[in-house]
């Protein structure tokens, strides 16, 4: 074995120009009408899009039936070996059956060809061989066209996988805009995600309505400290007989007024010491809407929660928001 040579900036620098001239032939030679009709068969499918490969193109089959699953399209991956062995059965005749093959001559594929046909299934061939088996055997083609891999021996599938992906993901956009996936359906699609989260939950999702620092601004500070202290949201909940929120008063009130007038605040009423106009946010609003009202204008730490009329449902933090991964 012959010992290995420095990999220099130079060296890498003129490969990437290399596989940049290979993609810009791709790009130069492609027939978009190949793209044209190969989403609109998948627009128009009313059953599972269905993927199959072989070696790298398999995975590159997965990694694309992956992504139109996560932008709205009902899609899978079929092993063509385990196909020929009983999971073929998940084919039927709604279905659009997509083989991807460089050469377009993969022998599994070609195979599977005669009995996806005769389960009712729709064929696409994706290769990058004009006038291959696969083509010629499938209902539709979408030919990747490919002067050569960057590999030195033009063997190591290194510029056709990166044609594959290029296809599949961007077709799988195409496809996400032709249906006017909106954002929150996407979301929708992603509910770990921190996107997901961002989109998804609501601020009655994340809320605190139990043991809520409430009082009545009849009451005085002193009457009320304990809680301030206790309830750990930092303020206290100021509500009138019939439960709606009349304002609130928070710790930083508190060091404000002990620096202003000392000790003697502690015996003032509550309506007298409150914000009577603080930032209050629904319980249907977007928690991610709410964790914006807390940053602007002036930061703070919790928003009162309220229905229409005013009345307290609750109360969110910053804290909660963020332990939810906002």
């Amino acid at each position: 074995m012959t010992s290995a040579n420095p990999v220099s900036a130079g060296s890498l620098k003129n490969l990437f120009a290399e596989q940049h001239g290979f993609l810009n032939y791709f790009f130069e030679t492609v027939d978009y009408t190949h793209f044209e009709n190969f989403c609109q068969a998948i627009l128009d499918c009313k059953g599972m899009v269905v993927w199959s490969g072989v070696g790298k193109s398999g995975f590159i089959a997965q990694k694309i039936s992956m992504t139109l699953v996560s932008t709205g399209t009902k899609s899978t991956f079929l092993s063509p070996t385990d196909a020929l062995h009983g999971d073929i059965g998940i084919v039927g005749a709604e279905d659009l059956l997509i083989l991807m093959s460089k050469s377009g001559s993969t022998e599994e594929l070609l195979k599977l060809i005669p009995y996806a046909k005769a389960k009712g299934a729709k064929l696409v061939g994706i290769h990058s061989q004009p006038g291959c088996k696969l083509a010629h055997a499938c209902d539709m083609e979408v030919h990747l066209p490919l002067r050569r891999e960057l590999c030195p021996f033009d063997l190591a599938p290194v510029t056709s996988t990166c044609i594959q992906m290029l296809f599949g993901d961007t077709c799988a956009v195409g496809i996400m805009q032709a249906r006017n996936l909106t954002m929150d359906e996407y979301a929708a699609n992603h509910p770990a995600g921190r996107i997901g989260k961002r989109l998804i939950l609501k601020v009655h999702d994340c809320m605190k309505t139990s043991d809520l620092p409430t009082c009545s601004g009849d009451s005085t500070l002193m009457n009320e400290l304990a809680k301030l202290s206790q309830c750990g949201c930092g303020c206290l909940l100021v509500v009138d007989a019939e439960g709606k929120l009349q304002g609130v008063f928070t710790d930083g009130d508190l060091a404000r007024s002990m620096g202003e007038v000392g000790g003697a605040v502690l015996h003032k009423q509550l309506k007298s010491l409150m914000s009577s106009t603080p930032r209050v946010v629904g319980a249907e609003a977007k928690a991610v809407d709410a964790m914006s009202v807390m940053e602007k204008p002036k930061p703070v730490t919790f928003l009162p929660v309220v229905e229409a009329d005013g009345a307290l449902k609750g109360i969110i933090t910053l804290h909660s928001l963020v332990s939810m991964g906002l």
